[in-house]
């Protein structure tokens, strides 16, 4: 972190960590998106809801209960990733980005920053394990440990956004 002054706190949930960047699970669409092909992805999920809410599809993987995801908030999601050329070039070249991993390269900062953590994390995200997590606790000096949200998946704070307030206004009592 560059500029650890400019930061209070820090409340971390599930995300990429370490040498999990990016998770080994996002190879083919690395490599789908590098050949140009990852927006054709993006526009199935829109075409086809039961596909998106399924176990294969982005919603199916990344919620709790995908069944509760709205066609609104499909259509909020990748309206913009395949609305033009130019955004689905642009959404091709982000995801063929992610291949080089920066993070490793920060964690001495990480050792070093001295600010309240707390680390809330789902259980079941198949990109983002708690073993992740429990690096992060390890790593952070200042960590107030682990909050497991059992069952929970990548997109877990969007269901359980009382979760999130409550341990952010826990964290921030902290400080005072």
């Amino acid at each position: 972190m560059q500029h650890p002054g400019r930061v209070r706190t820090l409340l971390l949930t599930n995300c990429d960590v370490h040498e999990n960047c990016p998770p080994a699970q996002m190879r083919n669409s690395i490599n789908t998106a590098k050949a140009g092909a990852y927006d054709q992805k993006m526009q199935r999920h829109l075409d086809d809801r039961v596909h998106a809410r399924s176990e294969k599809g982005i919603f199916g993987s990344a919620y709790m209960h995908p069944a509760q995801v709205t066609d609104e908030a499909i259509d909020y999601y990748f309206s913009p990733l395949v609305a033009s050329p130019r955004r689905r070039s642009q959404l091709n070249r982000y995801l063929s980005a992610l291949e080089t991993n920066p993070l490793p390269a920060i964690e001495p900062a990480l050792r070093g920053l001295r600010i309240p953590t707390r680390v809330v994390w789902g259980t079941a995200d198949p990109l983002f394990p708690p073993t992740w997590a429990e690096w992060l606790d390890e790593t952070l000096p200042e960590s107030r440990g682990i909050r497991l949200i059992e069952g929970g998946k990548l997109f877990w704070p969007e269901e359980m956004p009382e979760a999130v307030a409550e341990e952010a206004r826990d964290l921030w009592e902290v400080r005072g």
